[in-house]
């Protein structure tokens, strides 16, 4: 239904998938796909988000990335602002405009941006041993606990614990918190 669109992007923009051509997007992908879009981007203005929703979950993965995160504020009588106003009270740059985006852009460096064949050049990613999901998922409780406790009873370092749960995030096995905590889904 969206083929010329299509078209437009492919002659004046980017096209990037990590699916095939064809594949019918379901619930689950959007936070993966997200994870591709935060990583582009410079930075991230989050205008309206519940206190669960994939939005929050992109802003996540965006700080993580260590892009900037922006939020609008809502009223704190509507649930649809109670994710934006909650990532402004951990840290998230006020938006009240457009200028106020501007401002921060304007501000970042360049120092994270790759050239020439950076993308693909360096250190190979290392790779998660077979069975660090599996225990990962075991060592996590249904109450939230540091992610630094979960790597050491899962015997991971917390870059692996941090990779695992993203992993165990998407399929909804588990859920990250705000202040470097997790918990296994209920």
């Amino acid at each position: 239904q969206h083929e010329r669109l299509y078209a437009e992007i492919a002659a004046k923009g980017l096209i990037l998938s990590e699916s095939p051509f064809g594949y019918r997007a379901k619930a689950q992908d959007f936070p993966r796909r997200n994870r591709i879009i935060t990583g582009l981007s410079r930075g991230v203005v989050v205008v309206e988000a519940a206190e669960r929703s994939g939005s929050l979950i992109s802003a996540r993965m965006a700080g993580e990335q260590g892009r900037e995160v922006m939020a609008m504020p809502g009223s704190p009588l509507d649930p649809r602002s109670s994710g934006t106003n909650r990532l402004i009270r951990q840290g998230a740059t006020l938006v009240r405009h457009a200028d106020d985006i501007l401002e921060v852009l304007e501000s970042l460096p360049f120092s994270n941006v790759a050239t020439n064949g950076d993308l693909f050049e360096g250190a190979p990613e290392p790779d998660l041993p077979q069975d660090l999901l599996t225990r990962i998922e075991h060592a996590l409780s249904p109450h939230p606990m540091p992610i630094d406790e979960i790597a050491r009873a899962a015997g991971a370092t917390p870059a692996q614990c941090a990779a695992a749960l993203m992993e165990l995030e998407l399929s909804g096995s588990a859920t990250t918190l705000p202040g470097g905590l997790a918990c296994r889904t209920i």
